[in-house]
C-alpha cells in the first residue's frame, strides 16, 4: 500500500471506524462489526474486481454489485477467496440467493429494496446487511440494517452523478441523526478524505477511487 492516496483512504478509513466504535461505547450499544473500507464493484468501471479485493488492506469489505452479468456466480466465488485471503467482508448487492451460493457475510441493498431489510436480517441473523441511502427521511427509516451507505457526499460520478453532492456539513447533521452507522460514499479520494473526519461516518466507501488507489498499477 505504497500509493498515496490508498494510505490516505486506508488512515481516514480507519480513524472514522475508531471514533465510531468509541460513540457505540459510550451510548452503551454494541458496535457492529463492520469494515472500515468498503470497495463497490461495477461490471463496467471494475471489471476484475477480485484484483482489486486482493490488494485492499486486511479486514476491508467489498460489496459486489452483478448488476444481472451473465459471469456473476464465477466473478463473485473469486471476489469470495480474494476476501477471505485478507480476512475481509463480502456483501452481495441486493441478491441474497447469489449470496448463499458463495457463502457471503450478508448483502447490500439499493435504496429501492430497503423493505427487504427486517426480513433478510430475520432469516440470516449472521449477515451483516447495508443499504443505499440518499435522503434524512430514508435514513431516519432504516430498520433493519447494520449500516447505511449515504451519498453523494462529494461530486461522483457512475449513478450519482446526476445527485447534488451533500457536502460535509449536510453529512454531518444526517449521520448524526441516523438510528445506525453511515458510511461515507461519492467522491471521495485522497484530495478529501480527510475532511470526512469527524463527521460522523464510521467509514469510507468507493468505486473507482478505491480501484485507483489499490488495484493493479
Amino acid at each position: 500500500m505504497s500509493r498515496p492516496d490508498a494510505e490516505i483512504l486506508w488512515e481516514v478509513a480507519s480513524v472514522l471506524a475508531r471514533d465510531a466504535a468509541k460513540v457505540s461505547r459510550a451510548a452503551d450499544r454494541p458496535a457492529p462489526n463492520l469494515p472500515p473500507l468498503l470497495f463497490f464493484t461495477d461490471p463496467e468501471r471494475t471489471p476484475r474486481p477480485w484484483e482489486t479485493a486482493a490488494r485492499l488492506p486486511a479486514g476491508s469489505g467489498v460489496v459486489f454489485r452483478s448488476f444481472g452479468a451473465a459471469d456473476a456466480l464465477e466473478t463473485a466465488r473469486r471476489v469470495r477467496d480474494a476476501t477471505r485471503s485478507r480476512d475481509g467482508l463480502l456483501l452481495i448487492g441486493l441478491d441474497a440467493e447469489l449470496a448463499e451460493q458463495v457463502e457471503a457475510d450478508g448483502v447490500h441493498l439499493p435504496e429501492r429494496a430497503l423493505d427487504w431489510a427486517v426480513a433478510l436480517a430475520a432469516a440470516h441473523p449472521g449477515w451483516r446487511i447495508t443499504g443505499a441511502v440518499h435522503s434524512a427521511d430514508t435514513l431516519a427509516r432504516a430498520e433493519g440494517l447494520d449500516a447505511a451507505v449515504l451519498s453523494p457526499v462529494f461530486p461522483a460520478g457512475g449513478a450519482s452523478a446526476a445527485r447534488p453532492a451533500l457536502g460535509v456539513g449536510q453529512f454531518r447533521g444526517w449521520a448524526g441523526a441516523s438510528p445506525v452507522p453511515v458510511y461515507a460514499l461519492g467522491g471521495i479520494d485522497g484530495s478529501n478524505a480527510r475532511e470526512l473526519i469527524g463527521s460522523g461516518a464510521c467509514g469510507l466507501a468507493g468505486v473507482g477511487a478505491i480501484q485507483a488507489a489499490f488495484g493493479p498499477a
